[in-house]
């Protein structure tokens, strides 16, 4: 497993390129944003750790250029603010997850594991030849195409960060069942995902933004106690008891 680790504070990253080597993890370690670019458009890696503030590019500017190249690499932002500002815009760009300085490096390595572990599950998904599997599902004019990973509405492609179709695929396969908050963070962020924070409210409104918005018919709702659903053409599935 390799690592990129582009953070330009010297006692920081050199901590985390440690922690990481004396797991067994092959790492790279740049302290400036022109030489993560560079990294990334050079090498490959099951894992990308970016600051956000660094000299040359900012880790918002290198993972945007990422994704344009490939999108299911998990990218992990440290940054010095918890503000909701900056993990809406690292989201948009397609980060996989958050970690505010200062933090425990055993929470940043199991957090680093997981997001390994699930692109690892998600790779296998896509790569059972043996298995047959649904190539697309479909809800009133809405198209999930599962291979390639894209959506489409009316006919009309739509661009998604690969966590904003994993949500998206997670309510459409609910068929109209409510997927509450917590199951959605527990399923795709991992259990070390704090569900109390408003990660999910950001992700479902970049969703609606997209899916709902340039559309007559709103698909993505909400049912008060219980969760997010996609309406189904018919009245959707009961829920039998609210969310804790």
């Amino acid at each position: 497993m390799r690592i990129l680790i582009v953070e330009d504070d010297q006692i920081i990253g050199k901590n985390i390129e440690t922690a990481f080597l004396d797991q067994g993890f092959e790492t790279l370690l740049c302290k400036d944003g022109l030489t993560g670019e560079r990294a990334l458009k050079e090498q490959s890696f099951d894992c990308v750790i970016l600051d956000i503030n660094l000299p040359g590019k900012s880790g918002f500017e290198l993972c945007q250029a990422f994704r344009q190249q490939e999108g299911t690499t998990p990218v992990l932002f440290l940054t010095a603010f918890d503000e909701l500002e900056d993990k809406v815009q690292g989201f948009e760009l397609g980060a996989d997850d958050y970690l505010t300085k200062p933090f425990y490096m055993k929470e940043l390595s199991l957090r680093v594991q997981s997001l390994i572990k699930r692109r690892g599950a998600s790779d296998k998904r896509h790569n059972l030849d043996d298995v047959p599997i649904k190539a697309t599902i479909s809800i009133e004019d809405l198209t999930l195409d599962l291979k390639d990973n894209r959506v489409t509405r009316a006919g009309i492609p739509i661009e998604l960060t690969p966590r904003e179709f994993q949500i998206l695929h997670r309510l459409v396969q609910a068929g109209g069942v409510s997927v509450s908050k917590k199951e959605l963070v527990k399923e795709i962020w991992g259990s070390l995902f704090d569900h109390n924070t408003n990660t999910i409210e950001v992700y479902i409104n970049f969703l609606r933004n997209k899916i709902d918005k340039p559309f007559d018919k709103p698909l993505i709702k909400t049912r008060i106690g219980y969760g997010y659903y996609i309406e189904m053409g018919s009245e959707s599935k009961k829920d039998t008891k609210p969310i804790i």
